[in-house]
């Protein structure tokens, strides 16, 4: 895998995590809670995502191919799934959205609303099973795409750690540019999935 695929994968998964958009949504699910248990709340939520999106990662192709759905299929699908996800981002549904799902008088919230579905959510899972379906199955490649996503969750830890000193930083309105500018990318990377996917079905060449 050169350089350019690992940054696009990169950049792919940071995006669909959102770390800087998850930071106000995890202070105010770990709301009242001393540093100490607010630092292990954030470690059982990026542990189970790691956790689930490795799953997917490595035996999600086989379990597509298994119920017959093809990788080109899949692709154009969760290119469509991506692209729902970027509008959403632009429009400020998907922050509602998260907000709806905060809890502040939950006792642990680390694997309900955090680990799934913020973190492991459809789209983070439907990206893991399209970038290591990319790899052609090379052991190299896949475990390098597992890197990818493991340095994307570091991030979201620091964030979560970091998340109240961020969002005084950025503010309400920090937040939604930051938002929306990675919705806009979001949704172009969405268009190579889908337009990747037609290719592969050979209706547009490569």
């Amino acid at each position: 895998m050169d350089q350019a695929q690992l940054l696009t994968s990169f950049f792919t998964l940071f995006v669909i995590l959102d770390p800087i958009g998850l930071a106000p949504v995890f202070v105010a699910l770990t709301q009242g809670m001393s540093r100490q248990h607010r630092r292990a709340v954030a470690v059982r939520a990026c542990l189970i995502g790691v956790g689930l999106l490795t799953l997917f990662g490595l035996f999600g192709e086989q379990v597509l191919n298994f119920i017959g759905i093809t990788m080109p299929a899949f692709r154009i699908a969760g290119g469509i799934l991506l692209f729902l996800t970027a509008l959403d981002m632009l429009f400020e549904r998907r922050t509602k959205r998260r907000q709806g799902q905060v809890h502040p008088s939950e006792d642990d919230p680390s694997v309900f609303p955090l680990a799934t579905p913020l973190i492991a959510g459809p789209g983070a899972i439907a990206t893991m099973i399209l970038l290591t379906g990319q790899t052609g199955g090379d052991l190299a490649e896949i475990a390098a795409v597992h890197g990818v996503m493991a340095a994307v969750l570091v991030l979201t830890f620091v964030m979560f750690l970091a998340a109240e000193l961020i969002e005084r930083a950025l503010g309400d309105v920090g937040v939604n540019v930051v938002t929306r500018l990675l919705g806009m990318l979001l949704a172009a990377l969405s268009v190579q999935f889908v337009l990747d996917g037609v290719a592969d079905i050979g209706l547009i060449s490569g």
